[in-house]
């Protein structure tokens, strides 16, 4: 009964660790604007879905070098259907590590647009914006962190 009694009790002491998606992957990783886009374009739920989405994430820096106000304006209730595309832009279906997007010279994405894969001086490319960090994964796809936020035609 002892023994039963402190291994429930080393049970209940042990941190437990959680699931973490798309969404939670972003919040921890503190991609602060990205965050706040995924919020006010309604695709939350989206990503904490099943998936699996690979996620091309722009940093709080990418978005910043956006002209100034564009973020502001985006995130109005009015621009909703405009942030959408322009987030769903930045997503591939399915989970594509950086192993096979290296093989790879496009990609479509959920936008329905294609975003174009290059690879130059030893890194990857989407359209103009940098790999910086690659394959950070999440239980329902795969993050690749960009430098600059990727705009659809």
């Amino acid at each position: 009964m002892k023994f039963m009694l402190s291994s429930a009790l080393a049970l209940f002491l042990t941190p437990m660790t959680f699931a973490a998606d798309i969404v939670d992957t972003a919040v921890a990783a503190k991609f602060n604007t990205l965050v706040a886009a995924v919020k006010a374009a309604g695709l939350v739920d989206t990503l904490k879905g099943s998936g699996p989405f690979t996620v091309f994430a722009p940093t709080d820096e990418a978005f910043a070098k956006l002209p100034q106000g564009t973020v502001e304006d985006l995130l109005k209730p009015e621009n909703k259907e405009k942030l959408a595309a322009i987030l769903t832009y930045h997503v591939v279906p399915g989970k594509v590590t950086a192993a096979q997007v290296i093989k790879l010279n496009s990609a479509k994405t959920v936008q329905g647009n294609t975003v174009e894969i290059t690879k130059a001086n030893g890194g990857v490319m989407v359209n103009n914006a940098h790999v910086v960090k690659a394959d950070v994964m999440a239980d329902n796809g795969v993050v690749h962190v960009i430098d600059t936020v990727l705009l659809p035609q």
